[in-house]
């Protein structure tokens, strides 16, 4: 299959941002176009997906697990080990609702049952409990940044989103201070691996390792094991106490812990300096927020549009179907672009403008569907609070240097932004 289509793989590309040209092209021209996969720093080649850029096909995908199975191929672009495949399906993120293929098949069947299980604990009342203790860590952080600025400049991303996602995560998760680093090294390890400048692991053939295989979880997993036992002895608020004492299995708990650990940090840890750089970049919608002209919670919702955690996600035909015109055959990989949707013109009115006021905002940033971000709450909570706090902290902010961006198709991620603060 080839085509004309830009290319939107290349990890490389989005050093430079999401390729916002491309995808325009392919949402006007080919909203459903075929990419190849080449060998790109040192991942091997793949067969190739169909990728959805269109805000309406995006949802369809999405929506349609009987359809676009996350068992089949799991929700990374490039395929799995298959020896690999089982222990990845252990993750909620790569089953299907009992809709789905195989729903006869027990390792298949628990999507539905892991999740309420896990709603359990990921309840409202305990999300709102961390707002205040979230929000006297924003004002810290970010005083400290603005305090100890060189030069009236500060590096917004290591002085203050990434601790402050991390320790927000940790709280609610209930780790114990002195395991926290840990937490963010084994996030780094998973969400990086396609950057060259983070560190990778490589096999003996010199070719990088998949961070997602279960010898390199090993050791995350025994340390959930371990968290779990602690939890029983001594249970707190928190939820890897009502995990530890609910229905899960080890497997499913360990799998929950990796989810959490992984998805939830690295959510507000990629949107929250999105963010900030969007209002340094758009100074008169900042001056919108400051003279509270809009809620915090709509502006939000603009930024989280404006700036995905997640650029994309993969599915897997399940049968042969037929998505804007093209024929998809079954066991064809497709890859929802959330970046591209969210500035989808058929949706969202002049959606290369940033505007705090938009509503309504149909962006789908935490995903649709059987899959939606179950941390959304908790997201938006600590995104609303860190905003309220730079406001008060940081009244005028100045881009002061280019942000580095995370090299990854997959993670909207910032690796540093660095701001003119008073």
């Amino acid at each position: 299959m080839t085509n004309d289509a830009p290319d939107v793989f290349d990890p490389r590309l989005y050093a430079a941002g999401p390729p916002y040209a491309a995808y325009r092209e392919l949402r006007d021209h080919l909203p459903v176009a075929w990419q190849a996969e080449p060998e790109v720093l040192g991942w091997p080649a793949g067969p190739g997906f169909w990728a959805v850029t269109r805000h309406a096909d995006v949802v369809r995908v999405l929506k349609d697990a009987g359809s676009y199975s996350s068992a089949l191929g799991a929700t990374q672009i490039r395929d799995p080990d298959p020896a690999d495949l089982p222990f990845i399906r252990r993750m909620m993120l790569n089953q299907d609702p009992r809709t789905g293929p195989g729903a006869d098949d027990p390792a298949h069947q628990d999507h539905g049952r892991l999740r309420r299980l896990v709603s359990r604990a990921f309840t409202p009342g305990r999300i709102e409990r961390f707002e205040a203790l979230a929000r006297e860590r924003a004002r810290a952080l970010l005083t400290a940044a603005r305090d100890g600025a060189e030069d009236g400049v500060c590096d917004l991303v290591a002085d203050v989103t990434d601790d402050y996602a991390l320790l927000n995560l940790t709280d609610l998760l209930g780790v114990p201070p002195g395991d926290r680093g840990l937490l963010l090294e084994w996030t780094e390890r998973v969400i990086a691996y396609q950057d060259p400048d983070e560190p990778r692991v490589t096999g003996d053939d010199g070719r990088p390792v998949n961070p997602r295989s279960p010898a390199m979880l090993a050791e995350m997993f025994a340390y959930a094991r371990q968290l779990a036992a602690y939890k029983r002895e001594r249970p707190g608020d928190d939820i890897m106490t009502s995990l530890a004492h609910g229905e899960l299995g080890g497997a499913e708990l360990e799998m929950f812990f990796f989810l959490l650990t992984v998805a939830g940090n690295d959510t507000v840890r990629g949107a929250a300096p999105g963010g900030l750089l969007a209002l340094a970049q758009h100074p008169s919608q900042r001056a919108v927020l400051m003279n509270h002209q809009v809620a915090v919670d709509t502006a939000v919702e603009e930024l989280l549009r404006w700036h995905p955690p997640v650029l994309s996600f993969r599915r897997t035909a399940v049968r042969d179907t037929e998505l804007a015109g093209r024929r998809i055959a079954a066991g064809d990989k497709v890859v929802v672009f959330h970046a591209s949707a969210n500035h989808d013109e058929r949706v969202f009115s002049d959606p290369h403008r940033l505007d705090l006021t938009r509503a309504p905002n149909p962006h789908v940033s935490f995903g649709d569907g059987p899959h939606v971000c179950l941390g959304a709450h908790f997201a938006r909570l600590q995104l609303r609070v860190l905003h309220e706090e730079a406001l008060r902290v940081l009244p005028r902010t100045e881009l002061a240097a280019a942000p580095r961006r995370l090299v990854s198709n997959f993670i909207n991620g910032i690796k540093s932004l660095h701001l003119r603060v008073s």
